[in-house]
């Protein structure tokens, strides 16, 4: 991994900090009304709430786990999948409580708590950990970035879906993204450099 990931990495964890102190300020409140207005309602958006729902993402983790463990035995890649997914939905869950954003306000509103969003956290965590499982398979640039950008754009799309119902205010969601990409990279950077140890 090269040493941009780490620094974004870093810059990311620092906006979902500034975020969290500033989304009761007028500036992060406006922000979220007009992403609000653009987005609510949005039936297209709305669909891809279902590719960021927990019980899914488990699903699929889980058969990525089967997979990996009967193609690779590598016990190390799999703690690396159980760190970024399943550890990743108890941070956001942890950060829901201790926060304790309101939700916004319509009808039949989630009682949970709203800030960052888990579908943003552990949409983005499981598919950028798909998506660097597939490109330790794949061999041309071209495929790898196909993998990604679908990886981020799906992300992104399941993000944008939790303000289309109203869910969740816009920065939730931006918080999410800022907070899963920063756990994403701390669990590939303990995976990669134990295996620089295993390999001495």
């Amino acid at each position: 991994m090269n040493k941009s990931k780490y620094v974004i990495a870093v810059c990311t964890f620092v906006v979902f900090c500034i975020i969290w102190m500033t989304y009761d300020t007028s500036f992060i409140q406006s922000f979220d009304r007009i992403a609000s207005d653009l987005l609510y309602g949005n039936k297209f958006i709305t669909m891809f709430h279902y590719l960021g729902e927990t019980k899914f993402i488990f699903a699929v983790t889980i058969i990525v786990l089967i997979i990996i463990w009967f193609r690779e035995h590598d016990y190390r890649l799999m703690v690396f999948v159980i760190f970024s997914v399943g550890a990743g939905y108890g941070l956001y869950q942890l950060l829901k409580r201790v926060i304790e954003r309101p939700r916004p306000e319509i009808v039949d509103q989630f009682s949970t708590f709203s800030f960052p969003s888990g579908h943003a956290v552990h949409g983005l965590l499981y598919l950028l950990t798909i998506a660097y499982l597939i490109n330790r398979t794949v061999a041309s640039i071209r495929a790898s970035i196909i993998v990604w950008l679908s990886a981020i754009i799906l992300a992104f799309l399941i993000g944008l879906s939790r303000i289309t119902e109203g869910r969740h205010f816009a920065s939730d969601v931006l918080a999410g993204w800022m907070l899963g990409y920063s756990w994403f990279v701390l669990c590939l950077w303990w995976y990669k450099r134990g295996n620089r140890e295993l390999s001495k």
